[in-house]
């Protein structure tokens, strides 16, 4: 099997949020101690750098904050899916992730404020736009 460079590798910390991740939950950090919620997984909170940190499941819901269409990626799995969409997103629980836009139509379906929803690709969060209620 080759080498994959879509996902880190898990340790004894992040192997929750993997766990969680491959079967269909997002997890985020929040702090107990001024209970902001943080995105990457750290051991302490980055705001006030309380150690009292949990996780919780988010509830999959974001805003599109960036993005940038990549057309030339060789490493796998990316050489297979290009064109794709890398994304930054500002989750509804607050904090802002890094990810993949999926299951567009075209690219113009993609701009700023955009909502979007999270889904799971092998085991790694994604999200798709939702589509508008009008």
């Amino acid at each position: 099997m080759s080498a994959r460079y879509d996902v880190p590798e898990a340790d004894a910390f992040t192997r929750t949020y993997w766990e969680a991740a491959a079967r269909g939950r997002l997890l985020v950090r929040r702090c107990g101690a001024c209970d902001r919620a943080h995105h990457y997984p750290r051991e302490f909170c980055p705001y006030c750098w309380s150690e009292d940190v949990s996780w919780e499941e988010a509830c999959g819901r974001a805003t599109l904050y960036t993005w940038s269409v990549v057309h030339r990626n060789d490493l796998p799995p990316f050489d297979g899916r290009t064109p794709y969409v890398a994304a930054v997103v500002d989750l509804a629980e607050g904090p802002r992730m890094m990810t993949e836009i999926v299951g567009l139509r075209d690219e113009g379906e993609v701009r700023a404020g955009a909502e979007v929803e999270a889904g799971f690709r092998e085991g790694v969060p994604v999200f798709r736009i939702r589509p508008d209620p009008g």
